[in-house]
């Protein structure tokens, strides 16, 4: 399992929309947001190819200025070591 923390800056007026564009997209949750269009963001994926398509599609959202990706971690399923 891959799991990314992403910063999302969103234009203020469309903060609303990008989160629940944001929220519709599978993997992807919102744990922030600010007013003056910050959110962060978590993605959960089963590869890196599938976290770097997530963070491309964010990039891509109505409203959505700039993603950055602060931290990037792979951890072993619990379920498939048993």
């Amino acid at each position: 399992m891959n799991i990314s923390s992403v910063l999302v800056n969103a234009r203020p007026e469309r903060i609303s929309q990008v989160q629940e564009g944001l929220l519709a997209l599978s993997g992807v949750e919102v744990h922030a947001a600010t007013e003056d269009g910050r959110l962060i963001v978590t993605i959960e994926a089963d590869s890196d190819q599938a976290v770097a398509n997530m963070f491309a599609e964010i990039n891509r959202q109505p409203g959505v200025l700039s993603a950055a990706m602060v931290y990037h971690q792979y951890e072993s399923d619990p379920d498939e070591e048993a």
